[in-house]
């Protein structure tokens, strides 16, 4: 027993002096005592495995021959002895299993730190270059994004900036023909003031000669009644004396001859002052004259109501019925219809051609009984439409000659091209309508043009062969547009119970 306390003190004494070995794995830590190999002998019959050693010895063969256990019992050593060998044994094929433990951890825990390293590399390489591609794409789609708005951006300047090229062109070019409008109402407002003074003094001098034709005509008229006088008086003489028949006989064809003359004189003054036969002065519309039993248009006189004014008007007796008075006609331009208020209250023109019976005319006429309208219109290509009214009036003066018409039916468009009942009539001179502008001024002539409305049959007469839209032209936008190019215009009214 000392013998064994004295081998396990000294093997625990070198254990302590032994090499030691820490291995850190994850949270565990692991402490070897590495053995001396250097001075170990390891037995022959010992085989080192990766399995636990046992303490005991190993047990005999049992094909020992008994010759062999004779000479065992003779050199058997002490059971001490066997014991500190088995312990010996045991504490070497220990060693060696540790040392094989140690190599094994050491080779498994390099390979497995290097797994890991490569493993971590591996990974955040491969997080690194997603991230990478992510990143490249997003670079790519913003880019592509920012290209195509930017390609946006360039296409919608482009447009706006040929639109706005177009606007500039545009914008010159109104410019430019509101210039030449301009510059051609001026020079026709020249013309018009020019023609206008031209006018008056040309009637200025015909009612002058008129009126001298007029005095010649009276004189030649006492003359002839005086000559008939005379000639009666002669004829008388002559029942009475037979004695100086011969005389006067001389005497009375001297007179014949001198009342001839007078006769031609006087014929030809009538001829000279246009002064047709005069109609009987009762009838007050040509619906009456119609009923007397005229039936050819032509100048007639009529006296209106309650007036003993006569008037001549030229009377339509064949358009649907006959029967109307025409106040306003219009055929080849011939008369100037941009007038002033005061022509158009009193009326301008003959009968029997371009003219405007006058508003004064016109209210008196329409104010005495319920009177119905009749327009009546022809196109440059020969086609003709009507617009009528069943009931129309006008106000006076004192209202400004106020449209009042209503009950429209026709063949001169679907809606009626009149202006609304209330319309006040304007003139250069005297602007009476709905807009800020004067419309008499732009549409030329005088008309209930309300604001500048679809309508105006006094306006400038332009020939059929014009091809150009005219704002101051002749218009009745209902039927043909602002194209309208009208060669005769005609306004007509007749009782409207006739």
């Amino acid at each position: 027993l000392g013998s064994i306390r004295c081998y396990c003190l000294k093997a625990l004494t070198i254990a302590s002096e032994r090499q030691q070995h820490r291995v850190q794995h994850g949270p565990c830590s692991y402490t070897f005592i590495l053995p001396e190999v250097e001075h170990c002998r390891p037995l022959k019959d010992i085989q080192v495995t990766n399995t636990l050693q046992s303490d005991s010895p190993p047990e005999p063969e049992s094909d020992t021959s008994q010759t062999k256990q004779s000479k065992s019992q003779k050199e058997r050593p002490s059971w001490q002895e066997r014991k500190l060998q088995s312990l010996e044994s045991a504490m070497e094929n220990n060693t060696q299993w540790l040392q094989k433990l140690e190599n094994f951890i050491q080779e498994n825990v390099r390979s497995g730190m290097e797994e890991i390293k490569r493993t971590a590399v591996h990974t955040q390489t491969a997080a690194m270059l997603e991230m990478g591609t992510n990143l490249l794409s997003q670079s790519a789609e913003q880019t592509r994004k920012l290209t195509d708005v930017e390609t946006q951006v360039l296409n919608q300047t482009s447009r706006l900036e040929i639109q706005l090229l177009e606007y500039s062109l545009f914008t010159n070019r109104l410019e430019k023909h509101i210039l030449l409008q301009t510059q051609e109402i001026s020079r026709l407002s020249d013309k018009n003031s020019f023609l206008e003074q031209r006018l008056l003094a040309l009637e200025g001098r015909y009612g002058r000669e008129l009126k001298g034709l007029q005095s010649e005509k009276q004189q030649l008229q006492e003359l002839l009644e005086r000559q008939s006088q005379l000639v009666s008086q002669l004829q008388s003489e002559l029942g009475s004396s037979s004695l100086n028949s011969t005389l006067m006989q001389r005497q009375q064809a001297m007179l014949t001859d001198t009342v001839q003359q007078l006769l031609a004189k006087a014929s030809h003054c009538n001829e000279i002052s246009n002064m047709p036969e005069e109609e009987p002065l009762s009838f007050k519309d040509c619906a009456e004259i119609l009923r007397s039993g005229v039936k050819e248009s032509g100048i007639y006189s009529i006296r209106l109501h309650n007036s003993t004014q006569t008037v001549k008007v030229f009377c339509d007796m064949k358009t649907r019925g006959g029967g109307w008075t025409v106040i306003q006609h219009r055929r080849n331009g011939s008369v100037d219809f941009h007038r002033g208020w005061r022509d158009y209250k009193m009326g301008f023109g003959e009968p029997s051609g371009e003219h405007w019976l006058g508003n004064d005319i016109i209210h008196k006429l329409t104010s005495s009984q319920d009177y119905s309208l009749h327009v009546q219109l022809r196109d440059r290509e020969g086609n003709e439409a009507y617009s009528h009214y069943d009931h129309f009036y006008i106000d006076g003066e004192d209202n400004n000659y106020s449209l009042h018409a209503d009950s429209f039916s026709g063949t001169a468009g679907r809606t009626s091209s009149l202006s609304h009942t209330g319309c006040q009539f304007s003139t250069k001179d005297r602007d009476n309508d709905r807009c800020t502008c004067k419309c008499a001024q732009l549409a030329s002539g005088g008309w209930w043009f309300e604001a500048c409305g679809p309508s105006n049959l006094n306006g400038i007469y332009y020939p059929a062969s014009s091809s150009v839209v005219r704002y101051n032209s002749i218009k009745w936008y209902y039927w043909k547009g602002p194209n309208l190019i009208t060669t005769m215009t005609t306004m007509m009214v007749r009782p409207a119970n006739f």
